[in-house]
């Protein structure tokens, strides 16, 4: 990929349910004229969420997830244990774009790209994907597939793929390598948060056995995610670095299916936006 010339850039953390803050943040800069971004770079539920919002679609994240998201169809314990999907990732990308409004037009418009960041299964790292209308249908369910929850490993320009918060769930590194100077981030955990550095229980590497670059992808997450959260927290001389993180009582966590304590992380999201505005 070739290094961006621009300088601002748009960081959103993946998180599945707890995507809802960013659902809240997108739309609160939309409501206030907060998108003069070169770049943007989404993981998982956080590229979904960047998106609607490059797209201009005020509202669209929020009803998709708080009317798709909460079908059984998604998420689903006993398919699970039949043998299915238990995150439908791919059931939730293509009915919610065909059951709401994706203004790609004003994507493409816009020149304000999306990469989108993917794990590729065979190497184990992560791949940034520009978004285009020809890839769209392939990249977004596979920075989502998070493995065992989707037994699935989705194709992307004919490679295998998995949830793109295994390789790089927070890309603020990569953002600045590719020229930005000046980045937005939203996370999906409360400012301070780190993933504990431990040994995978000796039964993981079973599950990972005709795939061992990914097993090592897996075991290395805490560190690349700590290594993403320190580089926010002491960022390099030359660039601005701008947090929106849910505050330390937000009530969603990864697969939260109530919808009214999805109702209070979204607004709780759009409230942080209204402030970053006012300050």
């Amino acid at each position: 990929m070739t290094q961006e010339q621009s300088k601002k850039a748009l960081v959103v953390e993946g998180g599945a349910m707890r995507g809802i803050f960013a659902a809240g943040v997108l739309d609160g800069f939309l409501e206030t004229g907060q998108t003069n971004f070169d770049f943007a770079i989404g993981v998982s539920a956080g590229s979904t969420n960047l998106i609607g919002f490059l797209a201009g679609d005020h509202g669209r994240n929020r009803k998709i997830l708080l009317q798709h998201a909460l079908q059984p169809e998604f998420l689903n314990w006993r398919r699970f244990l039949k043998g299915g999907h238990f995150c439908d990732v791919s059931w939730l990308w293509h009915a919610s774009f065909e059951q709401v409004p994706l203004n790609t037009r004003h994507y493409l418009e816009q020149n304000r790209p999306l990469y989108v960041v993917t794990t590729n299964v065979d190497t184990g790292f992560p791949v940034y994907t520009r978004v285009t209308v020809d890839n769209l249908h392939e990249l977004f369910p596979a920075s989502c597939a998070i493995p065992l929850a989707y037994r699935e490993f989705p194709a992307v320009g004919g490679a295998p793929m998995t949830d793109g918060g295994l390789g790089d769930s927070i890309p603020v590194i990569k953002a600045y390598e590719m020229g930005a100077l000046d980045i937005t981030v939203i996370l999906s955990r409360p400012r301070g948060f780190r993933k504990k550095i431990r040994p995978l229980p000796k039964f993981t590497k079973r599950f990972f056995k005709h795939h061992p670059a990914l097993f090592d992808a897996v075991a290395r997450r805490s560190a690349v995610y700590n290594d993403a959260i320190n580089f926010i927290d002491n960022p390099p001389a030359d660039c601005k670095m701008t947090v929106l993180a849910p505050p330390e009582d937000f009530p969603v966590g990864r697969f939260t299916q109530d919808k009214k304590l999805l109702e209070q992380g979204y607004e709780m999201g759009r409230a942080a936006a209204l402030a970053t505005n006012s300050a």
